[in-house]
């Protein structure tokens, strides 16, 4: 039912740098008259929102321990976390399984302090 998320971001180019390396994609940069955002790469067939980094000093700020908490589909979580830290975010809980039927989840920082999840089925 989620049809359009947005993450806030300090530093556009950081972040933008971080999520390409991180989940190996390419963010496309829009800007609309002062807010700037990096829209993630989306397939309109699959099911999945879409969504965007977004700068704006006004509305938005990075959170790690406010708001909602996005999650966001790997095929194997230790494969983004294996590409965290490298890349300037931080491990906040590591690959844990939540249970057989559900898969597994991890936490993390992205550049920018917010807080952002994974989720796999292995």
């Amino acid at each position: 039912m989620v049809g359009w998320f947005e993450i806030p971001v300090e530093d556009m180019e950081r972040a933008k740098t971080f999520y390409e390396a991180v989940f190996q994609v390419e963010i496309s940069l829009q800007d609309f008259g002062g807010t700037k955002m990096g829209w993630f790469p989306t397939d309109h067939a699959k099911p999945g929102a879409a969504g965007s980094l977004i700068q704006n000093k006004d509305w938005y700020k990075p959170s790690r321990s406010e708001g909602a908490l996005l999650y966001f589909n790997s095929m194997d979580v230790q494969n983004e976390l294996d590409r965290i830290e490298p890349n300037g975010g931080k491990i906040m809980q590591p690959k844990t399984q939540i249970s057989k039927e559900i898969g597994f989840m991890a936490v993390f920082l992205d550049t920018e302090g917010n807080r952002i999840a994974l989720h796999s089925r292995q």
